[in-house]
């Protein structure tokens, strides 16, 4: 995916998933659970990304799914500007 920045969040229709994904939850070698992730764009510019454990439909990921607070793993999951990043609705 290229960089997000503020004109793509801009382009998007509101409420919709622009981007999802799998990734392992492997921090320390311990848990192998791997996390299902969708990024979401709000109603006003603004975005999130929420996670759930597991291989879980995207579109349940979106509505009850955990949002994502560090942002290393944001900006890792979903490369963005600081414009974009600045958007990001914690």
């Amino acid at each position: 995916m290229k960089l997000l920045t503020l004109e793509d969040l801009k382009a998007m229709q509101p409420d919709i998933i622009f981007n999802s994904g799998t990734i392992e939850n492997n921090p320390e070698g311990i848990d192998t659970e791997s996390l299902s992730w969708v990024a979401v764009r709000g109603g006003i510019y603004d975005w999130a990304i929420y996670a759930a454990p597991g291989y879980v439909n995207f579109d349940w990921i979106s509505k009850h799914g955990d949002k994502v607070y560090d942002e290393h793993l944001i900006k890792k999951l979903v490369p963005c500007d600081e414009e974009a990043f600045g958007m990001y609705r914690y």
